[in-house]
């Protein structure tokens, strides 16, 4: 049969039905176990009683309202979303991850041009980066095999080695440069930490030539890494700030902040976008801040990192050759492809569960759990792992 779907996506053979906390049921009612969060988006994991609630209770009342105008839940969840985010003030919700890096640009080359006139609107971002897939934000990435195919492309855009910090400040050209977009730890190139120093090093740099200093949070943010957004770990305050993926549990959405230096920039007209900040998404996202944005939570995802690398390090599998990551963002790199792993883990025996996993590049497992799995959990998930380790 023909595919109704165009064939963009190398999918694995399991079509689900359902899902409850941290598993998934597939149309047959087999149960796996998801180490994935749908890219993490998922982060309450599936089914979660309180998200459940929000968006049925908000279906019943208002779906959508023309930013003509505002929404009670989408004014909420903004004021909750800036209160999360350290120095920020004020921020434009829209629909997915590429949105929010397109409006970050935005941002940087309008606040360049207003100050220094034309010429200043280079931005510069990091080999290994993923930022998303329109002309621009493909532009922006710097990972030449999403290039392939789809040139010419948005011009203004340069990439350098994350920790290289020579090249950092040769490149941060305060005549021709508008803005820095990175992300504090990389995801699609394998789960990737920048090095301190080089973090301090850009905000030392930015802040003295009055660069943009924008942190792609939308994979690594809403918790994920143990603390609400990655880059607090580093100390540093960004002048821009881009979230989506967990930001409301599974319902479309994505949100770019401004801080203090940026905050004012954008004005009436400059951007727009249809389903952005539509009550369904801001009462989705007002549950997951409600649960996400406490200390106590982050701290049980920061707990559970520790103790899901912990395990993985345990393995001592002879075909495992690296783990890296933080909180529950992890990658496992192998001397050889991690597809057949994936496939394995999926379990030949109907009467077995099977287990969810991603890659990150050709080598690499990525772990991307849901916030709320269990410690028991996690256990059985490292013995389904270390089963399809040695039938991949």
């Amino acid at each position: 049969m023909t595919n109704i779907f165009m064939d963009t996506y190398n999918r694995l053979p399991v079509t689900f039905a359902r899902g409850e906390g941290a598993w998934l049921y597939d149309t047959s009612g087999r149960k796996y176990l998801d180490f994935t969060s749908g890219l993490g988006v998922n982060c309450l994991g599936h089914n979660h009683p309180a998200l459940v609630k929000a968006i049925t209770s908000q279906a019943e009342k208002l779906l959508h309202v023309s930013n003509y105008f505002q929404s009670d839940t989408a004014l909420e969840f903004a004021e909750k979303l800036v209160a999360a985010c350290s120095g920020m003030k004020n921020v434009f919700l829209c629909n997915s991850g590429a949105e929010a890096n397109e409006g970050a640009c935005k941002i940087a080359r309008k606040y360049s041009l207003t100050k220094y006139g034309p010429g200043r609107h280079t931005i510069v971002t990091l080999k290994g980066s993923f930022h998303g897939r329109t002309i621009t934000t493909l532009s922006a990435t710097g990972q030449e095999k999403f290039h392939r195919d789809f040139g010419p492309f948005t011009e203004g855009f340069v990439f350098i080695e994350g920790g290289d910090t020579a090249a950092l400040e040769r490149a941060l050209d305060h005549k021709t440069v508008a803005g820095l977009l990175m992300e504090a730890v990389q995801g699609e190139s394998g789960i990737r930490p920048q090095e301190e120093e080089f973090i301090a090093a850009a905000a030392k740099l930015c802040a003295e030539r009055d660069i943009l200093l924008m942190f792609d949070e939308i994979q690594c943010g809403m918790g994920r890494t143990g603390t609400f957004l990655a880059c607090e770990q580093y100390g540093v305050t960004a002048d821009v700030i881009t979230l989506a993926k967990g930001i409301a549990g599974g319902v479309p959405a994505g949100a770019f902040l401004a801080g203090e230096k940026a905050a004012g920039v954008l004005r009436s007209g400059d951007h727009g976008s249809t389903f952005g900040g539509n009550p369904l998404a801001g009462a989705a996202g007002i549950t997951v801040l409600d649960t996400v944005a406490n200390p106590a939570f982050l701290g049980e995802i920061k707990r559970k990192g520790e103790k899901l690398l912990a395990a993985l390090q345990s393995l001592n599998h002879p075909r495992i050759r690296e783990i890296r990551g933080r909180g529950l963002m992890l990658a496992v790199d192998l001397d050889y492809e991690a597809r057949p792993v994936m496939e394995a883990a999926l379990a030949d025996d109907q009467d077995d569960p099977g287990l969810l996993l991603l890659s990150a590049g050709p080598n690499t497992l990525r772990f991307l759990p849901p916030y709320i799995i269990s410690d028991a959990e996690i256990d059985r998930g490292l013995e389904m792992l270390t089963r399809a380790l040695d039938r991949g």
